[in-house]
């Protein structure tokens, strides 16, 4: 059994997954969910670009099982250049965070200024591009 995620069109090397399901490659080669050639395989384990051992938080030693950078999700992008899935681009109540970027080796979305790390909670504002401590 695999993950499969289905990703119906793509256009100019890029696609919106629709669905993602559980099933064996010949479930999928059957085409009775459609035509075979849509479902794209994605690991469960695979987020990042790193293949993290089932159930846990711990890279597996044998990273030739990370696949397609990160585990697909309904909404996600496939990337049929690079051969990966990412996820939609982040916002919060305030707004999308058009100053992110997603790119290698991860695939996650990065936003132009580091997280601080400080051990106190922040949010990112977008219209002044600044992480804003959370007050309690």
């Amino acid at each position: 059994m695999g993950h499969y995620a289905k990703v119906p069109t793509i256009t100019d090397g890029q696609g919106t997954v629709e669905d993602v399901i559980v099933a064996d490659e010949a479930f999928i080669q059957t085409g009775l969910v459609g035509d075979p050639l849509t479902w794209i395989k994605t690991s469960y384990n695979t987020r990042g670009g790193i293949y993290y051992i089932p159930n846990t938080n711990t890279p597996d030693p044998d990273q030739s099982k990370a696949l397609r950078a990160n585990y697909a999700g309904i909404g996600y992008t496939y990337d049929s250049i690079n051969d990966v899935f990412y996820a939609p681009r982040p916002s919060n109540q305030t707004g999308v965070f058009y100053s992110w970027t997603v790119s290698a080796p991860t695939w996650l979305w990065q936003p132009p200024i580091p997280y601080p790390n400080d051990g106190k909670d922040y949010y990112w504002d977008e219209q002044t591009q600044t992480w804003v401590l959370i007050q309690p």
